[in-house]
């Protein structure tokens, strides 16, 4: 038995995957120009879908990236789309930018979307791929990987032709089954062992809750809305995080080792401190204090 101060990860960090990390440098600035903002507490302007945002330069770099939070553009920080952006902008669409070429502006910023999508799931299947537990389903994730790879890889029509939801579904059903084999993997190497607990539903309503340091071990909190709620001090290790809603919530010295599925977007939207415990393939945002 492992105490609580002794035992292993469920993964390791996801080695050799820097075509699923975001790379500004190597993007036509494509989230800057396609999507939508809304004036609120993450966006200090109004932009239109398809316009680009002033803030962004002729080099499709961000004119205030270092200032991003101060200058009221939260939202910024937090968006990731996965490697989706220089995919479209280097392969997709072969190097061309929409300044170039006008006329694959709106046709490129439709596929962002759709791209960021199956990025997204392919980050999911690295990832359930190195989970202790699941190896009975190996063959299964490797032959569901190769096919999303296969779908980046189609042209603008034919992407924007894709039944994304189809596909997302065919994996998150494959990806229950990873986590429940995790999951009950860890329960029988800690100690104390997890109480059983009722999960918590999809999407279940968890605004505000006060959980600070809850025993949240191996639960599943898969797309619960944890806006504002206090999970500081909260043990989340092996706990099924993916879709959570983490906007405001507080991680402050929560115990996240391990947990399953969590990326770095959901953190950048929470609020942290250095003594919050995260998977060795996850950093601490920089506004943490």
């Amino acid at each position: 038995m492992l105490d609580n101060h002794s035992f292993p990860e469920s993964h390791t960090t996801i080695p050799g995957l820097p075509e699923l990390q975001s790379d500004c440098l190597n993007c036509f600035g494509l989230c800057c120009a396609a999507l939508h903002f809304s004036a609120s507490s993450d966006f200090a302007i109004d932009k239109p879908a398809g316009q680009p945002c002033p803030n962004l330069r002729e080099d499709f770099l961000c004119g205030i990236h270092t200032e991003l939070r101060e200058r009221g553009f939260r939202g910024c920080t937090v968006y990731d789309c996965f490697g989706a952006g220089q995919k479209i902008s280097n392969l997709t669409y072969g190097g061309r930018d929409w300044r170039q070429a006008p006329e694959t502006a709106g046709q490129m910023f439709e596929v962002l979307p759709v791209m960021r999508q199956l990025h997204e799931l392919l980050w999911y299947l690295h990832e359930a791929l190195t989970l202790r537990g699941a190896e009975t389903l190996h063959d299964s994730l490797i032959k569901m990987l190769e096919q999303t790879q296969a779908l980046t890889l189609l042209s603008p029509d034919k992407l924007l032709q894709l039944e994304v939801p189809l596909h997302r579904a065919e994996v998150n059903e494959l990806l229950l089954r990873v986590s429940e084999l995790a999951r009950t993997a860890a329960r029988k190497q800690l100690s104390p062992a997890p109480k059983r607990q009722k999960n918590y539903g999809r999407g279940a309503d968890l605004i505000g809750a006060k959980l600070r340091g809850a025993d949240l071990r191996c639960l599943s909190l898969r797309g619960a809305y944890l806006i504002a709620a206090d999970l500081s001090g909260a043990d989340l290790r092996f706990a099924d995080l993916i879709g959570a809603d983490f906007r405001d919530t507080n991680l402050r010295g929560a115990d996240l080792r391990g947990s399953l599925f969590l990326t770095q977007a959901q953190l950048q939207a929470a609020q942290g401190s250095p003594s919050t415990k995260l998977p060795e393939s996850l950093r601490h945002p920089e506004h943490w204090a």
